[in-house]
């Protein structure tokens, strides 16, 4: 009798030591489950909700008309006003064409605009309209203050003018992305902020903006694959803005050249009709077709045949990316360029002359 108390007492101890192990396991390792229901209330993010208040009637339909027909729309913003406009940054595209403007306002009224400006290079038209219309001006912000991951939100027109001022979010998935474009059977290359937001056709144009409600650029479908999903792409607000002057006052946006003409060393039917073999560790760069007389490059030295291989220390990649490289200068610039000629690397320097972008 006396043996099968010792068990009971012996096996209740060993209870309480589990219950209380157990207990001290939870307690260091996590939250103590006590079985009692707990409250909890989860407070939803409102900063997007004040973000989006800030910009949303800076938005506008842009309406691309020609011969008194709607051939097409897009998207913009109001970025500035002052007592004789309000100005409209859109995408060239959206108003290429066009011999009549219009712009539709989150009110639902439809006003005239003035083309003031285009720049087909870096896709942006700056529109004009009447200052009184306008009740809210986007405040612009630093692209180059985003960070991968951030959450950003995006304001247009998609797919259908039905869907006017629709807010689509994500996140920054890309930065400094260099992208090739294809325009009337010439490539150039852009600069653009990668997103997963959805960019369909209608928001070219329109506003990619951060939590804090500023504009840090300016969404372009032209640069979207239509085979890719949840990849997106705007152009930085910094480019969008750079020729605004020029832009406002109806300025041609002037572009440097280097006086040459050129193709890439991988354009293996122009190697073999000029007959020239290059070194196999080129697998990058530019060939000299052919130097303008008279020009600065045959100033500076360059000769048909010279392969350029980096601008500045800039490694460059084919004619496309060539261009995309000088039209980061200025007319007048000087700028270094490193070549490859009879097999052997030398560097040039040469000022950039004044031609009108192409």
């Amino acid at each position: 009798m006396r043996e099968r108390i010792i068990h009971i007492v012996v096996i209740i101890v060993c209870v309480a030591l589990a219950i209380c192990g157990t207990w001290y396991f939870m307690r260091n390792n996590g939250e103590v489950v006590t079985g009692t229901k707990k409250n909890v209330t989860i407070k939803e993010d409102n900063s997007i909700s004040e973000a989006i208040d800030k910009v949303y009637d800076a938005v506008v339909v842009v309406d691309n008309y020609s011969r008194g027909r709607l051939t097409g729309y897009g998207s913009g913003f109001v970025y500035k006003k002052d007592s004789k406009r309000g100005y409209i940054l859109t995408n060239y595209h959206v108003v290429e064409g066009a011999d009549e403007v219009k712009v539709e306002l989150t009110s639902g009224e439809e006003v005239d605009a003035e083309v003031l400006g285009t720049d087909e290079y870096t896709d942006i038209a700056v529109l004009g309209i009447d200052p009184d219309v306008v009740t809210t001006v986007a405040e612009l912000g630093d692209s180059s203050e985003a960070k991968l991951g951030d959450t950003i939100f995006t304001v247009g027109t998609p797919v259908s003018q039905d869907y006017a001022g629709t807010v689509t979010k994500g996140i920054i998935s890309g930065e400094n992305r260099e992208v090739t474009l294809e325009n009337d059977g010439q490539e150039y290359v852009m600069e653009a902020i990668q997103i997963d937001a959805s960019i369909n056709p209608g928001n070219s144009g329109g506003p990619l903006v951060n939590m804090n409600g500023q504009v840090i650029g300016v969404n372009s479908v032209k640069l979207v694959e239509s085979s890719v999903e949840g990849m997106g792409f705007a152009i930085p607000i910094e480019v969008a803005t750079a020729q605004l002057d020029k832009l406002e006052n109806g300025e041609e946006v002037e572009r440097p050249v280097i006086g040459v003409s050129l193709y890439d060393v991988d354009n293996t039917a122009a190697l073999y009709q000029r007959g020239i073999k290059l070194d196999d560790s080129i697998k990058n760069g530019v060939i000299v077709n052919s130097v303008e007389a008279g020009s600065d490059a045959e100033k500076a030295g360059l000769e048909a045949g010279d392969v350029i291989l980096k601008i500045d220390g800039t490694d460059v990649r084919n004619s496309a990316h060539l261009k995309y490289i000088l039209y980061k200068h200025n007319i007048g610039d000087s700028v270094k360029l490193t070549i490859s000629r009879d097999g052997k690397e030398r560097e040039l320097t040469l000022q950039l002359t004044k031609k009108l972008g192409d």
